[in-house]
Protein backbone atom coordinates (compact mmCIF):
# COMPACT_ATOMS: atom_id res chain seq x y z
CA UNK A 1 0.00 0.00 0.00
CA UNK A 2 1.41 3.56 -0.68
CA UNK A 3 0.51 6.75 1.49
CA UNK A 4 0.18 9.92 -0.04
CA UNK A 5 -0.27 12.86 2.69
CA UNK A 6 -0.19 16.61 2.66
CA UNK A 7 -0.31 19.18 5.25
CA UNK A 8 -3.86 19.28 6.92
CA UNK A 9 -3.72 23.62 6.18
CA UNK A 10 -3.19 22.13 2.39
CA UNK A 11 -5.01 19.21 2.03
CA UNK A 12 -7.86 20.39 0.29
CA UNK A 13 -6.64 18.83 -3.55
CA UNK A 14 -6.05 16.41 -2.19
CA UNK A 15 -9.23 15.61 -0.30
CA UNK A 16 -10.70 16.43 -3.38
CA UNK A 17 -8.65 13.72 -5.18
CA UNK A 18 -9.59 10.91 -2.69
CA UNK A 19 -13.10 11.60 -2.97
CA UNK A 20 -12.69 11.39 -6.47
CA UNK A 21 -10.94 8.16 -6.39
CA UNK A 22 -13.51 6.73 -4.06
CA UNK A 23 -16.37 7.21 -6.41
CA UNK A 24 -14.36 5.72 -9.94
CA UNK A 25 -13.05 2.58 -7.72
CA UNK A 26 -15.41 0.28 -9.55
CA UNK A 27 -12.99 0.07 -12.13
CA UNK A 28 -10.43 -1.66 -12.35
CA UNK A 29 -8.43 0.19 -14.89
CA UNK A 30 -7.74 3.55 -12.67
CA UNK A 31 -6.09 2.96 -8.95
CA UNK A 32 -7.78 1.95 -6.11
CA UNK A 33 -8.31 3.81 -3.32
CA UNK A 34 -8.65 2.03 0.23
CA UNK A 35 -9.16 5.34 2.64
CA UNK A 36 -7.86 8.34 4.64
CA UNK A 37 -6.50 9.27 8.20
CA UNK A 38 -5.42 12.19 9.96
CA UNK A 39 -2.46 11.84 11.44
CA UNK A 40 0.16 14.35 13.98
CA UNK A 41 3.42 15.49 11.91
CA UNK A 42 6.64 17.53 12.35
CA UNK A 43 5.87 20.07 14.91
CA UNK A 44 2.53 19.00 15.63
CA UNK A 45 0.88 19.88 12.65
CA UNK A 46 -1.88 17.70 11.23
CA UNK A 47 -1.26 15.72 8.33
CA UNK A 48 -4.16 14.34 6.26
CA UNK A 49 -3.16 10.64 4.28
CA UNK A 50 -4.62 8.81 1.87
CA UNK A 51 -4.15 5.12 1.00
CA UNK A 52 -3.46 3.94 -2.22
CA UNK A 53 -3.08 0.84 -3.99
CA UNK A 54 0.62 0.43 -4.22
CA UNK A 55 1.96 -0.09 -7.85
CA UNK A 56 4.93 -2.43 -7.44
CA UNK A 57 5.31 -1.89 -11.53
CA UNK A 58 6.25 1.50 -11.14
CA UNK A 59 4.27 3.35 -13.99
CA UNK A 60 4.68 2.97 -17.79
CA UNK A 61 7.21 6.38 -17.65
CA UNK A 62 9.40 4.35 -16.08
CA UNK A 63 8.92 1.47 -18.15
CA UNK A 64 9.66 3.50 -20.96
CA UNK A 65 13.57 4.68 -19.75
CA UNK A 66 13.84 1.39 -19.38
CA UNK A 67 13.46 0.89 -23.13
CA UNK A 68 16.26 3.01 -23.82
CA UNK A 69 14.95 5.53 -26.01
CA UNK A 70 13.96 2.92 -28.16
CA UNK A 71 10.26 2.32 -26.98
CA UNK A 72 7.96 -0.70 -26.10
CA UNK A 73 6.89 -3.73 -28.34
CA UNK A 74 3.98 -2.78 -30.35
CA UNK A 75 2.30 -5.92 -28.71
CA UNK A 76 2.75 -4.62 -25.63
CA UNK A 77 1.41 -1.23 -26.18
CA UNK A 78 -2.12 -2.36 -27.56
CA UNK A 79 -2.47 -4.27 -24.64
CA UNK A 80 -1.68 -1.28 -22.57
CA UNK A 81 -3.56 1.10 -24.33
CA UNK A 82 -6.88 -1.63 -23.84
CA UNK A 83 -6.34 -1.00 -20.67
CA UNK A 84 -5.75 2.97 -20.72
CA UNK A 85 -8.70 3.41 -22.91
CA UNK A 86 -11.31 0.90 -20.46
CA UNK A 87 -9.99 3.52 -17.92
CA UNK A 88 -10.34 6.56 -19.52
CA UNK A 89 -13.89 5.82 -20.84
CA UNK A 90 -14.79 5.21 -17.36
CA UNK A 91 -13.97 8.32 -16.14
CA UNK A 92 -15.40 9.88 -18.52
CA UNK A 93 -18.70 8.05 -17.99
CA UNK A 94 -18.73 9.47 -15.01
CA UNK A 95 -18.80 13.24 -16.11
CA UNK A 96 -14.89 13.84 -15.48
CA UNK A 97 -11.86 14.89 -17.52
CA UNK A 98 -8.93 13.67 -16.54
CA UNK A 99 -6.58 16.63 -17.63
CA UNK A 100 -3.48 15.13 -17.17
CA UNK A 101 -2.88 12.03 -18.93
CA UNK A 102 0.93 10.98 -19.08
CA UNK A 103 3.62 7.59 -18.82
CA UNK A 104 3.73 9.17 -15.12
CA UNK A 105 0.12 8.73 -14.83
CA UNK A 106 -0.25 5.45 -15.57
CA UNK A 107 0.96 2.97 -13.00
CA UNK A 108 1.51 -0.74 -13.28
CA UNK A 109 -0.09 -2.87 -10.80
CA UNK A 110 0.26 -6.77 -9.92
CA UNK A 111 -2.07 -9.57 -11.42
CA UNK A 112 -1.35 -13.45 -11.87
CA UNK A 113 1.71 -13.28 -13.45
CA UNK A 114 1.93 -9.89 -15.82
CA UNK A 115 0.86 -6.04 -14.52
CA UNK A 116 -2.13 -4.13 -15.27
CA UNK A 117 -1.71 -0.42 -16.27
CA UNK A 118 -4.08 0.97 -13.91
CA UNK A 119 -4.56 5.53 -14.39
CA UNK A 120 -3.59 7.54 -11.02
CA UNK A 121 -3.28 11.07 -10.28
CA UNK A 122 -6.28 12.61 -10.09
CA UNK A 123 -5.38 15.81 -8.91
CA UNK A 124 -5.63 17.79 -11.76
CA UNK A 125 -8.84 15.89 -12.92
CA UNK A 126 -12.58 18.24 -12.96
CA UNK A 127 -16.00 17.81 -13.37
CA UNK A 128 -16.59 17.58 -16.82
CA UNK A 129 -18.50 21.18 -18.62
CA UNK A 130 -16.71 23.03 -15.25
CA UNK A 131 -15.58 26.27 -15.29
CA UNK A 132 -11.96 25.78 -13.96
CA UNK A 133 -9.04 27.10 -15.68
CA UNK A 134 -7.01 24.77 -18.04
CA UNK A 135 -3.97 22.60 -16.55
CA UNK A 136 -1.81 19.80 -17.14
CA UNK A 137 1.22 19.11 -18.81
CA UNK A 138 2.86 21.14 -21.46
CA UNK A 139 3.66 18.14 -24.02
CA UNK A 140 0.22 16.58 -23.69
CA UNK A 141 -1.83 19.50 -24.24
CA UNK A 142 -4.15 19.35 -26.80
CA UNK A 143 -4.63 22.04 -29.59
CA UNK A 144 -8.04 23.29 -28.15
CA UNK A 145 -6.16 23.67 -24.47
CA UNK A 146 -3.18 25.75 -25.98
CA UNK A 147 -5.52 28.08 -28.09
CA UNK A 148 -8.67 28.04 -26.57
CA UNK A 149 -8.08 27.27 -23.12
CA UNK A 150 -10.83 24.29 -23.53
CA UNK A 151 -10.36 21.19 -22.13
CA UNK A 152 -12.56 18.85 -22.29
CA UNK A 153 -13.08 14.73 -22.65
CA UNK A 154 -11.58 15.11 -26.21
CA UNK A 155 -8.66 16.82 -24.54
CA UNK A 156 -7.67 13.50 -22.92
CA UNK A 157 -7.97 11.45 -26.07
CA UNK A 158 -5.20 14.19 -28.01
CA UNK A 159 -3.17 12.81 -24.65
CA UNK A 160 -3.82 8.93 -24.81
CA UNK A 161 -2.67 9.73 -27.95
CA UNK A 162 0.55 11.55 -26.94
CA UNK A 163 1.32 8.73 -24.14
CA UNK A 164 0.31 5.89 -27.08
CA UNK A 165 3.02 7.37 -29.54
CA UNK A 166 5.75 7.45 -26.47
CA UNK A 167 5.33 4.07 -25.47
CA UNK A 168 5.35 3.10 -29.48
CA UNK A 169 8.58 5.37 -30.09
CA UNK A 170 10.18 6.22 -26.63
CA UNK A 171 10.48 9.86 -27.47
CA UNK A 172 8.28 12.85 -26.47
CA UNK A 173 5.35 13.62 -29.03
CA UNK A 174 7.36 17.07 -29.86
CA UNK A 175 10.14 18.02 -30.59
CA UNK A 176 12.02 19.56 -27.67
CA UNK A 177 15.19 20.21 -25.23
CA UNK A 178 14.64 19.90 -21.53
CA UNK A 179 12.81 21.97 -19.25
CA UNK A 180 10.84 22.39 -22.30
CA UNK A 181 7.96 25.15 -20.80
CA UNK A 182 4.53 26.03 -22.78
CA UNK A 183 5.57 29.30 -24.61
CA UNK A 184 8.20 27.04 -26.39
CA UNK A 185 5.22 24.18 -27.53
CA UNK A 186 2.71 26.73 -28.46
CA UNK A 187 3.40 27.03 -31.84
CA UNK A 188 4.15 23.26 -32.58
CA UNK A 189 1.22 22.38 -30.49
CA UNK A 190 -1.03 25.13 -31.89
CA UNK A 191 -0.35 24.33 -35.92
CA UNK A 192 0.51 21.09 -36.50
CA UNK A 193 0.68 17.48 -34.98
CA UNK A 194 2.35 15.12 -33.64
CA UNK A 195 4.87 12.76 -36.17
CA UNK A 196 4.09 9.71 -37.03
CA UNK A 197 7.27 7.68 -37.62
CA UNK A 198 6.47 5.36 -40.58
CA UNK A 199 7.87 2.13 -39.57
CA UNK A 200 4.61 2.13 -37.18
CA UNK A 201 2.34 -1.00 -38.40
CA UNK A 202 -0.90 1.01 -40.48
CA UNK A 203 -3.16 0.10 -37.07
CA UNK A 204 -0.94 1.92 -34.94
CA UNK A 205 -0.58 4.75 -37.50
CA UNK A 206 -4.47 5.06 -37.94
CA UNK A 207 -5.10 4.95 -34.76
CA UNK A 208 -3.02 7.89 -33.53
CA UNK A 209 -4.37 9.92 -36.61
CA UNK A 210 -7.35 9.16 -34.66
CA UNK A 211 -6.20 10.65 -31.50
CA UNK A 212 -4.37 13.62 -33.40
CA UNK A 213 -7.41 14.93 -34.91
CA UNK A 214 -7.11 18.65 -34.60
CA UNK A 215 -11.28 19.36 -34.26
CA UNK A 216 -12.03 18.28 -31.10
CA UNK A 217 -15.87 17.47 -32.12
CA UNK A 218 -13.94 14.78 -34.74
CA UNK A 219 -12.15 13.40 -32.95
CA UNK A 220 -13.17 9.59 -31.90
CA UNK A 221 -14.24 8.96 -27.92
CA UNK A 222 -12.66 6.57 -26.27
CA UNK A 223 -15.28 3.86 -26.47
CA UNK A 224 -15.03 4.11 -30.16
CA UNK A 225 -11.14 3.87 -29.97
CA UNK A 226 -11.84 0.62 -28.17
CA UNK A 227 -12.89 -0.98 -31.74
CA UNK A 228 -10.69 0.00 -33.29
CA UNK A 229 -8.03 -2.63 -34.92
CA UNK A 230 -5.04 -1.65 -33.36
CA UNK A 231 -6.98 -2.32 -29.74
CA UNK A 232 -9.13 -5.18 -31.23
CA UNK A 233 -6.76 -7.33 -33.72
CA UNK A 234 -4.43 -8.42 -30.82
CA UNK A 235 -3.97 -12.75 -30.51
CA UNK A 236 -4.76 -14.05 -27.05
CA UNK A 237 -1.55 -13.12 -25.03
CA UNK A 238 -2.77 -12.98 -21.65
CA UNK A 239 -0.94 -10.23 -19.77
CA UNK A 240 2.32 -8.82 -20.97
CA UNK A 241 4.75 -9.89 -18.84
CA UNK A 242 7.07 -7.07 -17.75
CA UNK A 243 9.96 -6.50 -14.70
CA UNK A 244 9.33 -3.83 -11.96
CA UNK A 245 11.15 -0.87 -11.94
CA UNK A 246 15.07 -1.50 -11.11
CA UNK A 247 14.51 1.05 -8.35
CA UNK A 248 11.24 2.63 -6.48
CA UNK A 249 11.78 5.59 -4.13
CA UNK A 250 10.38 5.03 -0.90
CA UNK A 251 8.97 8.35 -1.55
CA UNK A 252 7.21 9.43 -4.75
CA UNK A 253 6.39 13.33 -5.08
CA UNK A 254 3.44 14.03 -6.45
CA UNK A 255 3.18 17.74 -7.00
CA UNK A 256 0.61 19.87 -8.62
CA UNK A 257 2.30 23.39 -8.04
CA UNK A 258 1.35 27.12 -9.65
CA UNK A 259 4.85 26.91 -11.50
CA UNK A 260 6.53 29.18 -14.65
CA UNK A 261 4.62 27.28 -17.25
CA UNK A 262 7.79 24.28 -16.56
CA UNK A 263 5.65 21.49 -15.73
CA UNK A 264 2.15 22.40 -15.23
CA UNK A 265 -0.59 24.91 -16.44
CA UNK A 266 -1.41 27.11 -13.12
CA UNK A 267 -4.48 25.25 -11.27
CA UNK A 268 -7.49 27.21 -11.54
CA UNK A 269 -9.21 27.37 -8.12
CA UNK A 270 -11.89 25.18 -7.45
CA UNK A 271 -14.97 27.26 -6.68
CA UNK A 272 -16.28 28.47 -3.15
CA UNK A 273 -19.27 26.35 -3.43
CA UNK A 274 -17.21 23.12 -4.85
CA UNK A 275 -14.67 23.57 -2.02
CA UNK A 276 -17.37 23.95 0.84
CA UNK A 277 -19.39 21.11 -0.46
CA UNK A 278 -15.73 18.88 -0.66
CA UNK A 279 -15.03 20.27 3.01
CA UNK A 280 -18.12 19.31 4.21
CA UNK A 281 -18.54 15.53 2.84
CA UNK A 282 -14.23 14.94 3.78
CA UNK A 283 -13.23 16.82 6.87
CA UNK A 284 -15.18 15.49 9.32
CA UNK A 285 -14.32 12.07 8.69
CA UNK A 286 -10.68 12.56 8.24
CA UNK A 287 -10.43 13.80 11.94
CA UNK A 288 -12.17 11.33 13.24
CA UNK A 289 -9.54 8.90 13.77
CA UNK A 290 -5.85 10.03 13.65
CA UNK A 291 -3.31 7.46 14.09
CA UNK A 292 -0.15 8.00 16.27
CA UNK A 293 2.52 7.87 13.44
CA UNK A 294 4.23 10.46 10.99
CA UNK A 295 4.12 10.19 7.61
CA UNK A 296 6.45 11.90 5.19
CA UNK A 297 6.28 15.41 4.84
CA UNK A 298 7.58 17.45 1.36
CA UNK A 299 9.48 20.24 2.32
CA UNK A 300 9.61 21.73 -1.48
CA UNK A 301 7.28 25.48 -1.94
CA UNK A 302 4.41 23.97 -3.39
CA UNK A 303 1.26 25.75 -2.62
CA UNK A 304 -0.34 22.45 -2.34
CA UNK A 305 2.51 19.58 -1.23
CA UNK A 306 1.86 15.81 -1.08
CA UNK A 307 3.89 12.80 -1.00
CA UNK A 308 3.71 9.39 -1.63
CA UNK A 309 5.15 6.73 0.93
CA UNK A 310 5.25 3.80 0.31
CA UNK A 311 4.13 1.01 3.21
CA UNK A 312 4.69 -2.27 0.92
CA UNK A 313 2.13 -4.09 -1.18
CA UNK A 314 -1.12 -4.22 -0.17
Amino acid sequence: MAVKSALMVESLELMMEKSLLQTLRSSPFVIDCYGEDVTAGLGHNLVYNVFLEYADGGTVGDLIKQSGGSGLCELQVRKYTESILKGVQYIHEMGFVHCDLKPENVLLVTSGSGFVPKIGDLGLTKRAMSKRSCRGTPMYLSPETVLDRIQEKPSDIWALGCVVLKMLTGRHPWDTKAGVKLHDLKPQIASGVPNIPGGLSEEAKDFLKNCFVRDPSQRLTAAKLLHHPFVTKVDEIGQVKVEPIKEVSSVLSSEHCVLDYGSFIPLGSWSSEEAEEMEQQILPSALMSPRDSTPVIPTTGCQKPSAFHILGAA
